[in-house]
């Protein structure tokens, strides 16, 4: 998303408040009062990208109330947490560069890039408090463990190929859906919505997540390298098995080059093979499949929602997440 035409088409009636969730963000740049550490969350804060789930949040929050001054910090606090697991995901890999920008590890070191991510999460926190909502500050403090263990979940299984499609799903909702879960839920409770309602934005953002990943994990393979700023198969070479690689090593259980890689031998030649034979071999579709298929889960848990244009809204982004190509 480049301009505001494609935020309004996109978020619709919330689109416009988006700046004002962005500010809030960028305001504890601003707020630091210490050079090094503003220095660090500038860099780190300047790629906020699609804000798709502080627009989620917002979505929500217009099933009722539509307070601002308690939506806004919830939508941050939401942006502000994904962008903190980023910084320490990316201390965990190694990794140099997201999206062609050298990461703050790469750019402060390590230790630095951890106490940076703690900070972010303790300002998220702030954030959240700031609904004045004790069940939000629980949703929220319970959606952190989550994605503190799938994260670990991911850290101690890389290079083992034993992963199968449950525990793959089980790992990308702790990581990822989980959050979209808490976007939606609770925008919906600050805003007093029905429980009913309330319910319902948690399961449409909980599978609206689990698509995004899973498309997310096929673009890895399929994606453009220049526009996604990684080679092709990173996951997979870093250790990571994912939807596409899981279903390849089910349909070629013998002679499998992800075996042979993961086993020790990891010549770039086995990785070349697996990203040619995964891209050959039909799983990429029937990955897509499966993404659809949450895709339609989350359209199914908007019919507790009123017809009209925050419904329609939310239906636009599950066809955005499932057509999107980085």
């Amino acid at each position: 998303m480049t301009t505001s035409t494609d935020t309004r088409r996109l978020y619709g009636p919330v689109a416009d408040d988006l700046p004002r969730v962005r500010d809030t963000i960028q305001s504890i740049a601003q707020a630091a009062d210490f050079p090094f550490l503003q220095q660090m969350l500038e860099s780190a804060l300047a790629g906020t990208g699609k804000m798709m789930r502080p627009a989620i949040a917002l979505l929500a929050g217009r099933l009722g109330a539509y307070d601002l001054d308690r939506l806004v910090p919830l939508a941050a606090s939401v942006e502000l947490l994904h962008t903190a697991t980023l910084v320490h995901d990316d201390v965990i890999d190694s990794a140099d560069a997201r999206r062609g920008e050298p990461t703050p590890n790469a750019l402060f070191g390590n230790a630095a890039s951890v106490m940076l991510g703690d900070y972010m999460f303790a300002h998220a926190a702030d954030f959240i408090a700031q609904t004045d909502n004790t069940q939000v500050v629980r949703v929220f403090a319970r959606t952190l463990m989550t994605m503190a263990k799938g994260e670990l979940t991911q850290d101690i299984t890389v290079f083992e190929y034993s992963e199968d499609v449950t525990r793959y799903l089980d790992r990308i909702i702790g990581k990822t859906a989980s959050l979209f879960g808490t976007a939606a839920e609770g925008g919906a409770m600050v805003a007093g919505a029905t429980a009913e309602q309330v319910e319902a934005m948690r399961v449409y953002g909980l599978r609206l997540g689990i698509a995004f990943q899973i498309v997310d994990d096929i673009l890895d393979f399929t994606g453009d390298p220049a526009v996604m700023g990684k080679p092709a198969g990173s996951d997979l070479q870093g250790g990571t098995l994912t939807l596409p690689a899981i279903l390849y090593m089910q349909q070629r259980p013998d002679d499998n080059p992800i075996k042979k890689a993961f086993d020790g031998i990891r010549q770039k030649s086995n990785f070349d093979r697996a990203i040619r034979e995964i891209l050959e071999s039909g799983v990429i579709d029937e990955s897509m499949a499966t993404a659809r298929q949450f895709g339609e889960e989350a359209r199914a848990a908007l019919a507790a929602i009123p017809t009209g244009e925050i419904r329609d809204t939310l239906n636009g982004l599950v066809d955005y997440v499932l057509e999107r190509r980085n």
